[in-house]
């Protein structure tokens, strides 16, 4: 069937540029059967081309759709993805270095909706890293979120993993659905109910997580809002403690509705604890001050669902961010979705989109 339909044909250097136009144009070739070439890929970054996990995102998109690849190499800015059918069934994937597992995740969750039967998976590499989602935020946030379109999914954290060692280990399984159902968030949030949270480090002194739990509550405090934050100090005797030391905090805020929204910050060397712990707090509070029941991060993740069901998708975001425009852009290049943007870059927004109501031709 992939030779049959016409290759499309991606620019990886429009908008941001970046690794999500790969792991939104395999998936949307693996799940419509259509062949895809990527050239110029991450011409602008520095350094250019394919990095390890973006590899492992293409690898484990090609593995759950028996795809044909080439130019699946560090440093690449071109690649051929011909897919043959979605499968179901047990996966295991490793980055190889402290690369995001969640972003592997984001690439391979759209592409499983469409399997025969379940898909489990095991991805090692990075849990909590820079410019990717932490492993919480899928659990809370983004798999609640697409829950709503019928898609069903769990992911477990087995080990951390850190810059610059990794070895983090999540596993995951997702159930197919016959279709994606339409998505409507566009709701104004009335009341916060819940703000609570998880302040995390392995192989670091107790007080690093006691001191951020403190400054963002009373950041958070200062702002009218109460919260539960929890701790989770490990040692290297516990089976979730990473083989390198690493910290960071993720702050929910539970809305009407069934709605939540999160904002994170990561620990770094020279980055005091207080800082980590403000920044975290200080972004959920610019979220909530939006009123929009999407934060910037999920709605960027959201587009290639929206692309993907039946009917009329829509939310309001806190901030229009290049990711969501760049996910959009490969969407109405590579499926023909409509889409309509309201508001402009770094503002509030609400997207709209018409899907293209994919139906799983196994179930």
């Amino acid at each position: 069937m992939g030779n049959i339909l016409e290759e499309v044909k991606i620019d990886g250097s429009i908008l941001e540029g970046g690794g999500q136009i790969l792991r939104v144009s395999t998936a949307l070739s693996a799940v419509t059967s259509k062949p895809l070439k990527i050239f110029n890929v991450r011409v602008k970054r520095s350094p250019p081309g394919l990095r390890m996990q973006h590899i492992t995102a293409i690898k484990a998109v090609a593995a759950v759709s028996d795809a044909w690849v080439e130019g699946l190499k560090v440093g690449s800015k071109e690649v051929s993805f011909i897919p043959k059918t979605v499968k179901g069934g047990s996966f295991t994937f490793d980055v190889g270095t402290a690369g995001s597992t969640t972003l592997v995740l984001q690439a391979l969750a759209p592409v499983t909706a469409y399997a025969p039967k379940q898909v489990f998976v095991e991805i090692r590499g990075g849990t909590n890293n820079q410019w990717a989602p932490p492993v919480e935020y899928v659990q809370h946030v983004l798999l609640p979120t697409v829950e709503r379109m019928g898609f069903e999914g769990s992911v477990q954290l087995i080990r951390r993993g850190f810059y610059p060692k990794g070895g983090g280990i999540l596993r995951a399984y997702f159930n197919p659905v016959k279709s994606l159902k339409p998505l409507d968030l566009t709701m104004k949030v009335k009341k916060v109910l819940n703000v609570w949270g998880l302040a995390y480090s392995c192989r670091l002194p107790d007080h690093i997580t006691q001191r951020m739990v403190k400054s963002a509550e009373t950041t958070l405090r200062k702002a009218g809002y109460e919260a539960n934050i929890k701790i989770e100090s490990l040692q290297a005797n516990h089976p979730l403690c990473s083989p390198n030391p690493g910290c960071g905090i993720i702050i929910f805020a539970d809305l009407d509705e069934g709605l939540r929204i999160a904002a994170d910050s990561l620990g770094e060397l020279g980055k005091p604890a207080e800082k980590v712990g403000e920044e975290a707090a200080v972004g959920l509070i610019q979220q909530l001050e939006s009123g929009a029941p999407v934060d910037f991060h999920l709605a960027d993740q959201l587009i290639v669902w929206m692309s993907l069901a039946e009917g009329v998708s829509k939310f309001c975001t806190s901030k229009l961010t290049l990711h969501t425009l760049t996910s959009i852009e490969v969407c109405k290049q590579f499926l023909g979705s409509k889409f309509t943007v309201e508001g402009e870059m770094g503002k509030p927004a609400t997207v709209i989109c018409e899907g293209i109501g994919l139906k799983n031709r196994f179930l």
